[in-house]
């Protein structure tokens, strides 16, 4: 590990301290190819988080690295928005055409981070309000109003806020005060909530309401089907917007439905997307009604938002998701992997929960009587690494394990995994 501990030594010198890495001696990835990834000094691990459900596509996919290389070859890096870029408009035709909302029109950005911030801009400019409501427990990025807006105490580096944010249930059933509900009772309870938010808390001209579909950061918690319709309507009464947060719900990764919204049989007013669109390029952005997306009045526009090379990209990946049916795949095998994994939780009660949709997937450990068990997952963590596998961690009390490799990953590779797993989860059980 020389070369790891050199390279953290300098690391630490010269970055934040609050840039958080994984594992007690982290590593650096040094080359990759399908779903495995090699590290500096030359170990191979499978990759079961992709980059935070970035790399979707997996890694050193010719088609992708091809368009990437026709463009470059081009010598056309960066124009900016001043100028027509011929990929920029056919993958927003694209886009638009796959959000299913009405007369859509798209804004890329450089970040999922950067795609929330504009949608609250479109969201309290139309409305002329700063107030927002936001999901407990909920993540929307690092900038100045998407921190205002993040639901998680671990994540909100600040109390200070540009948006007036109101709290609503619902996103993190597990220790939700509804949890002991059936489906149908848990979605009333929280719609009742919601009303009474908007009644008790807000001035009833609210701008808009933000969420995840599936809480990423906050654990791959995952809602009853029908819950953000159920929202819509109530929304929808009082004038309210409703943007759906699917940057890491996009591109078909929960095998039921293209965006994760899907599930719950309701259009939005916007969606929010980027990481699994670029397989690793960054690009992120917003797809609104038109009406919505040409509120503003002043000039606008992204540097380097939606530029030649990203879009190249990000084109060549979604033609590769669509073309293989990436979707089939993720809800094929999610549901070999979430059975596994409930297999493996009978044995172990540090297993609290299994629970997601697709390959999106989180494991939440708890301790004796139910209490989180951050340590826990710090071990599973650990010990999936030793054994050739990396995973994710995140929720609200840091105990989630959270899988979501690349939506080609094969059905040998899942049960690797599971192997994997049942192995670090029993050494953390014990």
């Amino acid at each position: 590990m020389a070369a790891h501990r050199e390279l953290l030594a300098r690391h630490r010198a010269v970055m934040p301290n609050w840039m958080a890495l994984f594992y007690d001696e982290p590593i650096e990835i040094a080359s990759a190819s399908g779903r495995r990834v090699t590290d500096r000094e030359g170990r191979t691990y499978l990759d079961f988080f992709a980059g935070i459900l970035t790399n979707a596509v997996g890694y050193d996919v010719p088609e992708i690295s091809d368009a990437i290389r026709a463009q470059l070859d081009t010598g056309v890096f960066h124009t900016s928005t001043l100028y027509l870029i011929d990929k920029q408009v056919e993958l927003a035709e694209r886009i638009a055409e796959l959000s299913g909302i009405p007369d859509a029109k798209v804004f890329f950005t450089n970040s999922g981070t950067e795609a929330n911030e504009t949608a609250l801009m479109l969201a309290t400019q139309y409305r002329r309000s700063d107030q927002v409501m936001a999901l407990r427990n909920s993540y929307h990025g690092r900038a100045f109003a998407t921190v205002a807006i993040t639901g998680n105490r671990g994540w909100s580096a600040s109390s200070l806020s540009p948006v007036k944010v109101s709290w609503v249930h619902g996103g993190y059933r597990f220790r939700s005060p509804f949890r002991h509900l059936s489906d149908a009772d848990y979605v009333k309870a929280c719609v009742d909530d919601l009303r009474e938010v908007i009644e008790v808390t807000t001035a009833g001209d609210v701008a808009c309401m933000i969420a995840e579909p599936i809480q990423g950061v906050g654990g791959f918690t995952t809602p009853p089907d029908g819950l953000f319709g159920a929202f819509k309507e109530v929304l929808d009464e009082y004038g309210i917007l409703f943007i759906s947060d699917e940057v890491q719900t996009g591109w078909g990764r929960t095998g039921e439905h293209f965006w994760g919204i899907g599930a719950h049989g309701v259009v939005p007013d916007a969606m929010t997307f980027a990481k699994g669109l670029g397989n690793g390029l960054a690009i992120g952005g917003v797809v609104a009604r038109a009406d919505l997306m040409d509120c503003l009045g002043a000039n606008s526009l992204s540097t380097f938002g939606g530029n030649p090379v990203s879009t190249a990209g990000a084109l060549a990946t979604l033609d590769y998701v669509l073309e293989h049916d990436l979707q089939a795949n993720a809800l094929k095998l999610g549901a070999r992997l979430t059975e596994g994994l409930r297999s493996i939780a009978e044995d172990n009660p540090v297993v609290g929960d299994v629970r997601g949709k697709g390959l999106m997937v989180g494991i939440e450990l708890v301790g004796p009587d139910g209490e989180p068990a951050p340590k826990a997952a710090l071990a599973v963590l650990e010990g999936a690494r030793e054994r050739g596998l990396l995973i994710g961690k995140g929720g609200l009390y840091g105990n989630v394990i959270r899988l979501a490799p690349p939506m080609t990953v094969t059905a040998d590779e899942v049960e690797e995994a599971l192997v994997a797993l049942r192995g670090a989860i029993g050494e953390a059980s014990a």
